[in-house]
Order: structure tokens, then sequence, then C-alpha cells
């Protein structure tokens, strides 16, 4: 009997990605049953079922009765062979699908023969068996195959079969899935195409990428039969992505289960023409001309094929997706012996290529890359200064498509000279897909990310739970009022003690005439100088006149000129006298005043605040904070040498000098001192006392590897000395120059040993010794002239660029460490305070959020923190800003991280958490105006009068610098009607 042939398909190319198996391993397949048969056809009456895989047919089931309910009972079984170097090897499974076709048999009738006739069609992915599992049972949903290629079905299938797929043992260990990865591309569209592309059916439009996999071998992933539909409605989304399994009977069977293309904003996307000025124009190329794959090709790599895979994103972040128009005349008979030229090279045109920048998928915890790459035409030599790939991907695959080409391949008949014809086209599609901004739309996505992402716990906590306990301070808070309201109790009590004292010199009966008062006056005054008396009340006075000048007229500064001076003493003069007439007739008692808080912030604290005001580059203040610290203890060997590098960066290398010796002579024995106090006397040419400094820290310390390379490798520069290495200061000035263009080092299985400049090149930046890290830096590049610089090395000297403000030469060298290490979370970080000192905060933003993804923390994530936050808050992006600032105090609390927690909090109208975080940056440093500004605004939002002046009040005495949080607080105090005691 004839049976119709199923799928046959060609047979692609094997790729090296996943583990072997060692003996082929079956594969069961069970056709249980089939349901509701009969709304594929109503009179359907007995069926069989083929299985199809690869190309092959498996088997074909007895004939079977269609029961009333259109149920059918098959219980059929059949097999093939998994094995690595059969058909039918890893690589397919992961690919392809299992091919079910139910065909109608019509019985024979007098002098007509059985016929037998397409019914449906299901697909069963097989992908399960490579993720743990022994044995699946589906439910396929089974497709119509349609009566003529015109006829239009319901794409939703209502019948379907019940098939069971099992293996004796895994195909996979656990091991082996969990340490690899599925890597799925689909190739969506090709939009806006030249005018030349017609819908001849003779043309297949094709396009193909290679997946890098383990050892030396690639893995070409081919994308045929594009559709080419005529300008109309967009693509409907989402919409499904289908197999690659060419033409089958059922066309609705080609869409893959549970796998759609869901489309999104072109602003999101990771490609190009993601810019508003580009929406209007993938808009309208979306409605006309295109060629339409929708199409998933999908590849398990295992543990070797992912590192590969990493390793060749970080060596090229291009790689080339190639497309072309093919003829389908002779696609697949391969005998190209008996094509002329001008047959030849109709066969393959419109060579293409686009350009994906896989370097996206480096970033911890991406996962996907989607979005629009431009098509430009294919040159070998711009293709191979991309993307490092020499030759086209379809000369690889020439044999599979039969294509003989000039420069794809070496047929004797290529020498024949082309037609007229084919000249004019070939000279057509030139420039063809530049000229009509053509552009893929396609998705790369893997199963897990390759780089991790950090998990991080929720900060479900309230900020209050997050502040350590503390001891409750004294409530000191004065307004104008109650500071009238204490002059007025301090010139009561003055008056009180001076009417007690005339009472014991001329008794309470007071005398009537004129010139006996006076005179009791004399001797009151005498009295009272004398005494000491009139000293002490002036002195109670005093404190309490103070306060009005500070609180009431806002008054802390020196006057400029004297005559301001005068002017300001004659209006508090009148303003004190009268609220004297009004105070004498009170009497109240006096109150005593509360001393100041001790400073809540320890050493560690003082130290991260001065490195915030450093990269501030407020270095007035970092100086406070390192002289804070010497004074908590001055015997801190730490504190005197920390202060004493900051000098040697910011100030004068005197005052530097000053610090160490005064280090050594705490501890003459501590190696770290006398080494700086070497690379201080070097700074001001001294360079014999440097020479006694580093051979003295040699002597007390042998095994010092710091020591000794001071002393003897990296020449101090001294006339009696000269270098040991031979390397002039010119010859180190060139070795840094050309350090940006070192060769790149070749491929090895192991990191290179550090040298001893690079194990001393971390010591000197820490205490700025920039000079000294660029001669360690020299004679590293000259012992790595033959394996190239390393990320560390490119690392250390864009440091030093980045504190001299060299800014295009710090980026030149971060360029190489992230192209020798892309996965280095301080490499980014480095970055993005790059981008970030150069007012470029979106990509500042993009490097910080991926420095905080890796699992690994970057050695400065404090500052990564800081500025991230603080772009946030920039944004208004006061809920991620929060989060931020939170993650910092969790890591190491300052002002300024609670600080940011406040304004978020206040942002968001979380006003009893705003003031905790406030409080909590007050208590740590009580100087920050910004701090008073917010809780000044905080006490104005909540009614709080006496506390809004007090905020205010330091707020202008600490000189807010914020104009625009200034203007904010007055606005609200004019709102409010009070905060302003001046008014």
């Amino acid at each position: 009997m004839e049976v119709p042939a199923g799928l046959t398909s060609g047979k692609e190319p094997a790729a090296a990605a996943l583990p072997s198996v060692s003996l082929p391993i079956p594969v069961q397949i069970t056709v249980v049953d089939a349901l509701n048969l009969r709304a594929l056809k109503s009179n359907v009456l007995f069926t069989l079922v083929r299985v199809e895989y690869n190309g092959a047919v498996l088997g074909d089931s007895p004939k079977t009765h269609v029961l009333p309910d259109g149920s059918a009972e098959y219980d059929f079984s059949t097999s093939f062979e998994c094995s690595p170097d059969g058909p039918n090897s890893l690589d397919v499974l992961v690919q392809k699908p299992l091919l079910l076709t139910v065909l109608n048999v019509v019985p024979k009738e007098k002098k007509k023969p059985e016929k037998i006739t397409p019914l449906g069609q299901a697909v069963v992915d097989l992908l399960p068996l490579l993720q743990g599992v022994r044995s699946l049972k589906v439910f396929a949903p089974l497709y119509a195959v349609p009566a003529s290629p015109s006829e239009m079905l319901h794409p939703e299938a209502t019948s379907g079969l019940e098939v069971m797929v099992s293996t004796k043992e895994l195909l996979l260990s656990a091991t082996q899935f969990s340490s690899g990865n599925l890597l799925s591309i689909t190739l969506e569209a090709a939009y806006s195409v030249p005018e030349a592309f017609t819908t001849d059916a003779q043309q297949n439009y094709m396009a193909c990428l290679q997946i890098p996999a383990a050892g030396e071998k690639e893995l070409p992933l081919l994308f045929k039969n594009g559709i080419l539909k005529a300008g109309g409605d967009k693509e409907p989304l989402p919409r499904p992505k289908i197999w690659p399994l060419g033409p089958i009977l059922a066309p609705g069977a080609l869409n893959i289960p549970d796998s759609f293309i869901v489309g999104g904003r072109y602003e999101d996307e990771d490609g190009e023409l993601t810019k508003r000025e580009d929406r209007e124009f993938r808009m309208q190329a979306e409605s006309t001309k295109r060629i339409v794959w929708d199409t998933e090709r999908r590849c398990f790599l295992d543990a070797a094929a992912v590192a590969v895979l990493q390793k060749r994103i970080a060596e090229c972040r291009y790689w080339p997706v190639e497309l072309c128009r093919m003829s389908m005349a002779s696609a697949g008979k391969g005998k190209t012996n008996k094509i002329d030229k001008g047959d030849e090279d109709k066969q393959i045109a419109f060579h293409g290529v686009a350009y994906v920048n896989m370097a996206h998928l480096l970033c911890p915890g991406v996962k996907q890359i989607r979005g629009a790459f431009r098509v430009f035409n294919y040159e070998e030599s711009e293709v191979f200064e991309k993307t490092k790939i020499q030759h086209s991907i379809f000369q690889d695959l020439r044999s599979q498509l039969s294509l003989v080409k000039e420069g794809l391949g070496n047929s004797p008949v290529s020498k024949a000279a082309p037609n007229k014809a084919q000249k004019e086209e070939k000279e057509c599609s030139v420039m063809q897909y530049s000229e009509a901004g053509t552009f893929l739309v396609m998705e790369i996505k893997l199963d897990r990310p390759l780089v991790p992402k950090r998990l991080r716990e929720e900060l479900i906590r309230r900020v209050k739970e997050l502040i350590p306990p503390r001891p409750a301070l004294q409530p000191r808070t004065e307004g104008a009022r109650k500071v009238v309201e204490d002059y007025h109790k301090r010139v009561t009590s003055v008056a009180v003690n001076i009417l007690r004292e005339y009472h014991k010199l001329f008794g309470k009966q007071q005398a009537m005439d004129h010139e006996t008062l006076e005179e009791q006056k004399r001797q009151l005054n005498y009295e009272l100088n004398t005494s000491g008396k009139y000293f002490a009340f002036k002195e109670q006075l005093k404190y309490s006149v103070v306060k009005i000048v500070r609180e009431k007229y806002l008054k802390t500064t020196a006057f400029e000129t004297k005559e301001q001076l005068q002017a300001f003493l004659s209006e508090l003069y009148v303003y004190l006298v009268d609220h004297m007439h009004i105070a004498l007739n009170k009497f109240l008692s006096g109150e005593d005043v509360s001393p100041a808080p001790p400073s809540c912030a320890t050493m560690e604290q003082l130290w991260l605040f001065a490195r915030e005001a450093e990269a501030n580059k407020d270095l007035k203040l970092a100086s406070l904070f390192y002289k804070q610290r010497i004074a908590r203890d001055q015997r801190s060997i730490q504190s005197w040498v920390d202060y004493g590098a900051f000098c040697l960066l910011y100030e004068d290398a005197t005052k530097a000098q000053e610090c160490f010796q005064q280090a050594v002579s705490l501890d003459p024995q501590n190696i770290q001192s006398l080494l700086l106090c070497g690379i201080a006397a070097v700074k001001l040419q001294h360079y014999k006392e440097a020479e006694i400094f580093f051979e003295d820290a040699c002597c007390l310390e042998p095994s010092s590897i710091i020591a000794w390379t001071l002393s003897e490798k990296i020449p101090v520069g001294s006339a009696d000395k000269p270098p040991v290495e031979g390397v002039t200061s010119k010859e180190e000035a060139t070795a840094l120059q050309e350090a940006p263009e070192a060769p790149h080092p070749a491929p090895e299985p192991q990191p290179p040993p550090c040298t001893i400049f690079m194990k001393t090149v971390p010591f000197l930046m820490k205490f700025n010794a920039i000079r000294f890290v660029h001669k360690a830096l020299a004679h590293e590049l000259l012992l790595s002239l033959q394996g190239g610089p390393t990320c560390a090395y490119y690392l250390a000297l864009a440091w030093t660029y980045m504190l001299q403000e060299d800014f295009p030469r710090c980026e030149e060298c971060l360029c190489e460490a992230i192209r020798i290490d892309p996965v280095n979370p301080n490499v980014w970080a480095q970055k993005g305070h790059l981008c970030y000192l150069q007012k470029d905060l979106v990509n500042a933003k993009d490097c910080y959020e991926r420095v905080i993804s890796f699992v690994e923390d970057a050695v400065d994530l404090h500052f990564v923190y800081l500025r991230l936050g603080s772009i946030y808050l920039e944004e208004k992006e006061y809920g991620r800003a929060k989060q931020i600032y939170l993650l910092a105090c969790d890591n190491s609390a300052s002002c300024l991280t609670w600080l940011g927690v406040g304004i978020a909090c206040y942002r968001l109208e979380e006003m009893l958490e705003a003031e905790d975080a406030l409080s909590e940056a007050n208590a740590l440093n009580n100087t920050n105006a910004e701090v008073w500004g917010y809780l000044a605004l905080i006490c104005l939002q909540g009614g709080r009068q006496l506390e809004a002046e007090q905020c205010y009040k330091y707020t202008v005495k600490l000189g807010l610098q914020n104009e625009a949080l200034l203007r904010e607080i007055r606005a609200a105090q004019h709102h409010f009607g009070f905060g302003d005691p001046s008014l």
C-alpha cells in the first residue's frame, strides 16, 4: 500500500558542544492513544500513527478503529538510539522534536484500493530528557493537515495524542546538566529589505551564525526558508516561535509549545536603533516588505563550551550573523561540476552581515539579548576587523547547501566569465542593505547567566532596626522665643541678686532724696566691683545675649566692616534694653547649660568620613577628620600614617614627612612607617635619607618583598646610586605611554604569576605614592612584553591617571582591563567612577549596577553605593535610592549613607523613617549642613516650630551649599508661617 512520506529534511551539521554518551542509549517512544479525532474529520473510521525522528521513519502502528467518541487506542511502541557517532546525537535531540503523523485509512471498496491520507500532525519536545528526566508523558496537540496549500485552518488544536517517552538511564548526569547551559537563538525577521527582493518561489532567504563550542570547533546555526512578505499589517504580538523543521504537512505543528515572541519597547532592547528618533523608522519598516523566520534554534553547551563561549565574548564582543538570498534551483543535487558560472552566481546574492554585540551577556544575571541589528554588505576585511573571523560561515556549509560561489568554493568552473545579467545583479546587491536600512531582529537567550548575580536578602527591616542603640541625648530645643525668655530669666535673676546686695549694705528701707540714692549707687558699684560680683553678674547675662545674637539675629560670623558692626551693636542694644525693662518685674529660676554630647563616631568611621570627603573633593573637611583621629588618640600609628598619605597627595610632602616621622618615633621598628618616610624623602629629593630609610626597613625585615623592591629594584633618582635595572626615567615614560598598545596576551590555562612589582603596587596605591606606582608599572611592563600586561596592571595605571585627572588615558587603560577580564568588579567600579567624574551619569549607573550584581564585592563598594544612590536621587528613583543606601548602611554606615536613606524616605513621604535615618546621620556627624536642612523640613512638615527653628539655625550656621534645598526650606517656612526666627 502507498504511504505518504513524512518529514524529509537534510542532516544538520554536527556540533561538539555537548558531552558525548559512552554507549548508545535507546529512547523508547509509546503512542498510547488519540483523542477527539473526529474534530479533524467527522467520518474517520480507521487510523494509524507514524513516528518519525530526524527525517527517519521509526515505524507505523497497526490500523486502529476510531471509537464513536473520536478516540483511538494505538498502544504502539518504537525507539531510536541516541549515540555520539550516530545520526541522533545529543545535539540533534536538543533542537529537533519527535514528529507524529496520524493517517486516515479508507478501506478498499470493490475495485478501489485502500487509500491512506494524512489527517493531522503533532510534535513532542525531547529537551526534558537532557534536563534530568528519564520519563515524560505528554499530551501533544494534533494539528489538522489542510486539504490544499491555500486552505487556512484554525490554529488551535482540539484533538491530540497521548505519548510517553523514556530512557533507561539519564542522558546527562546532574553534574553535567548543572555545569552546562542551554542556548536558544530566535531569528524573528529582517525589516526594510532591499526593493530588489521578490516573492519568487525559487529564492530561499537564509541567515547563519556560529556558536563557539569546546575545543577549536564551532557550531553553525542555520536559519532557512525565510518568508518574504509584502507590505501590510505588522506581525502580531505575541506570536509563537516555530521549530527549524522546514515545510511539513500540518504547518500548525511547527509552533513550539509555550514559546512566544512577545516583543517590547524599542528603548528596552539591547541592540541598535533604540533611540527616540529611530522609533518612526522602525514602525514604518515593520509594516512594509520584510522577511520572516520566527524560528528558534537551540544547543546545549557543556562546561567546557560555556567557558569557551564566555572567553570568546570577552575577546571579541561582536559576532557576525550572515544573511543571503539563495537560489533553490540546485540546492539539493550537489552537482556543482555541471553548473556554469552564470548559474553559480545566481545561487547566492545579497550577502550581508549584522554585528551582534554579545558583551551584555557578561553582565551579572543577564540571560537574554534581544534587539535590532543593522545589516551591512559582507566585506571580509571589515568582518575580520570587527569579529576576528577570517571567512564566511557559508563557506563551512557549502557542502550542506550545495553552494559554489567565487570566494566560497574552489570549483574549476568558477573560472568562467559571468554573464551580463549576473554582473548587474552583483553590482546591484553591493550597497542594497545600507541604502535600504535593513536590520535583523533576533533574540539570544541562555537558561542560566554566564556571570551569576548576587542574591541579596530583601531589606524588609525598618530603618530604625538598622540603627544601633544609642543613649538618649538631653533635649536642647532652643528657638528665638525660648532664648528671649531665657534672657528675661537671667535679667530677673541678676536684678534680684543686686537687690539682695543693696539690702545687705543699706537695709530694706529705701532713701527718699536724690542725693542719698546717688551716694548709695556709688557705694554699691564700688562694692560689686571690688568683690568681683559685678563680673559674675555680667557673665550670667553674657551667655543669654550670645544666644539671642545667634538665634534671633542668626549672626555667627565676623562682620566685614566696622560700620556693619556698629550698626548691629546699636540695634542689639536697643533690643536688649527694651526686653530688660520687660523682664525686671519677673522672678524665675535660672537654668544650667547642658554639656555638648560626646561624638558617636569610631576611629574607623572617622577614617571612612575622611575618605568620603576626599572622594567629594572636600579636602578641608577630609583634613579635619584626619586630625580628629589624631586628636582622639595621638599614639595611633595608623592615624599618623593615614594623614601623612593624605598630605602626600593633596597638600605637601613636608607635612607628610612629619607625619611619617611621628609614626616612626612611636615605633622605630614599624616597617610601613620607615618605607613611607623613604617615599616622602624621595618626593622632597632627599635621596640619601630615602636610602637610609629603605635600608633600615630591609634590615629589620629581610623577608619583606616590598622593602627590597623599593630599595633595590625601583630607582629613586639619586645621582650617586644609578638604577639597578638600567631603566631611565625616559624609558619609564615611554613604557607607560605605550602600555595601552601592548599586544594581546596569548590564552593560558592559568593566570601569569604575580611579579615583585605588582606585589608592591597595592602598598604604593594605598598611600598615594603615584610616582613610585608609575616606576613599578614601568618595570612590570618591561618584564611582561612577551605575554602582555595583566588586568591588574591596567587597573593600577588607570588609578594613577584618574588621580591626575587625565581621563582620556584612564579610559584607554580601563578598556584594556575590561578586554582582559570583563567580569572583574573592580574594573567596572573604576569605569563607573570615571564616568561619574565626567558627568556621564547614564554610563556610570550602568557600570555601578553591574558592580553590585557581581557575586564578588568590589574593593571600594562603599563609594559605588554612595554614587549609585546619588544618581538614583538625581533621577528621582527614590525607592531604588533607598534600597542602595540601606545596603551601604549595612555594609559600612556613615553620615552620608544615612543622609541618603533620609532623603529617599523624605521624598517617599515616609517621615518617621526619614527622621530616624537623619537623626542617625546627625549622631555620626553633627556638622553636615544638609542633614540639618532635611531635619528642618521634617520639623516644618510636623508643625514643630522650636525644632524647625533650631535645625534651620544650624543649616545656616554650617553654610549649606545646596541652593535648591535652601530654597525648598524657605518656601516651606513661608507656607507654614514659622521656622525662620529672623522673620
